[in-house]
């Protein structure tokens, strides 16, 4: 007589068990998980510190909106709509509508409208065009035209092809023939006390 064992079926509960189990594996564990990386905060300030020994230079097809900064130093030749600070040395030869910020500044043809401080010397070469703007140095030597009052607490040298519409105040300036300018010289920073020689003092 034969015996006739019987044999178990998949019940559903088994099929719904295995796809459960599936699915858990799928679940991605928190080590998978890609972490945040820890960063540090990015310093903005980059007018602090020395100056860097860089330029960076705009060329001469160029047309840039916005300010302008840099630990070194700038070379523009092309058009810069907005305002330009650095720690080193800039130099235009394009086109700046906005106030610069350097420790040197020197304009040869170019055309600059906006304010102008440095913290050393500032030249306006021949042929340059400074509209609707002070300057204010530590020395300034004048060539082009400038539209503004200068303010500087050194020497001023205004050049023979110099053309200014504005007053000057510094410790002394020397006004070379030809030049021309509209306005007022004072020397309000010189050692001398002016009013005291005319008080017999």
């Amino acid at each position: 007589q034969e015996t006739t064992v019987p044999r178990p079926t998949p019940s559903e509960n088994f099929a719904e068990h295995t796809i459960n189990t599936q699915k858990e594996e799928q679940i991605p564990q928190m080590n998978d998980i890609p972490q945040p990386v820890n960063t540090q905060p990015v310093n903005n300030n980059v007018l602090s510190g020395d100056v860097q020994d860089e330029t960076s230079v705009i060329t001469a097809s160029t047309v840039l909106t916005g300010d302008l900064q840099s630990s070194g130093s700038f070379d523009i030749q092309g058009t810069i709509n907005g305002n330009v600070m650095c720690n080193g040395k800039i130099v235009v030869t394009g086109t700046v509508n906005g106030n610069t910020n350097s420790s040197e500044f020197f304009a040869d043809v170019a055309k600059v409208e906006g304010e102008i401080v440095s913290t050393g010397t500032v030249k306006i070469g021949a042929g340059s065009v400074i509209l609707n703007i002070n300057i204010s140095a530590s020395s300034a030597v004048i060539a082009g035209a400038v539209k503004g009052d200068i303010d500087v607490q050194g020497p001023v040298v205004v050049d023979t092809s110099a053309v200014i519409m504005g007053n000057i105040k510094s410790r002394s300036v020397q006004i070379n023939n030809g030049a021309v300018i509209e306005g007022f010289c004072s020397q309000t920073y010189a050692d001398i006390d002016v009013q005291g020689l005319f008080e017999g003092k």
